[in-house]
């Protein structure tokens, strides 16, 4: 991918503005502990496993939704996870500076997989929300898909010269359903081996955007 002008930048939130991986541990070992489950061993071990649906990253951690239901430990996590605004969650360094370069001539996006409200008190409490022309998050926190609220947006706003940039191969398969380019930053929620797969540019600082989107 050469470096182009983009009219619109669709950013994801959770790993690729939001620095809340080491969070996201926390959280999730401390629901496993609590059922009794061997923890995640840390950031690699969660990035080698962690995936959409999230339900599928659940059972592979371990969790048996035969004996409970997904939407209860689901809804165990995400009251942790929001517990104390997030605790460790930062922004990315640089995510900021990277936002307002591109304030006064891209239209930018979220298009994110957490449930609307808690997307937007995150995103207020780190005060970024005017360098947003929408932010668009789901209905629910089970975190399945962010393609058709994508599709709902692209159509919508008759969006052209896109790109979405994220930090899973989600993003990557939600960018082909969308029917734009894409670029994955590997320091949030997957590994930069699995990100490799997608068979597009993968940064390893949300500097480098700046390398390829004019």
């Amino acid at each position: 991918m050469n470096k182009r002008f983009y009219k619109h930048i669709i950013w994801d939130w959770n790993g690729t503005l939001l620095n809340d991986v080491e969070w996201c541990v926390y959280a999730i070992n401390n629901v496993m502990l609590k059922r009794g489950m061997t923890p995640l061993g840390g950031v690699a071990e969660y990035q080698a496993v962690f995936g959409f649906p999230i339900i599928n990253y659940y059972e592979k951690v371990g969790f048996d939704f035969t004996k409970e239901s997904f939407e209860v430990a689901a809804k165990e996590y995400i009251s942790l996870y929001h517990s104390n605004h997030g605790g460790m969650c930062t922004l990315h360094k640089n995510a900021r500076f990277i936002l307002e370069q591109f304030h006064s001539h891209k239209i930018q996006t979220i298009l994110s997989a957490s449930e609307k409200s808690n997307l937007m008190a995150q995103i207020n409490e780190f005060d970024v929300n005017y360098y947003f022309d929408e932010i668009l998050g789901l209905g629910d926190i089970y975190a399945k898909s962010k393609v058709e609220i994508g599709a709902d947006y692209i159509h919508r706003r008759n969006v052209e010269n896109a790109i979405l940039i994220g930090d899973t191969q989600h993003d990557f398969e939600v960018a082909m359903e969308l029917g734009i380019d894409c670029l994955l930053i590997a320091n949030g929620h997957q590994s930069k081996e699995k990100l490799l797969t997608c068979g597009v540019p993968v940064l390893n600082d949300i500097i480098e955007v700046m390398k390829y989107v004019c």
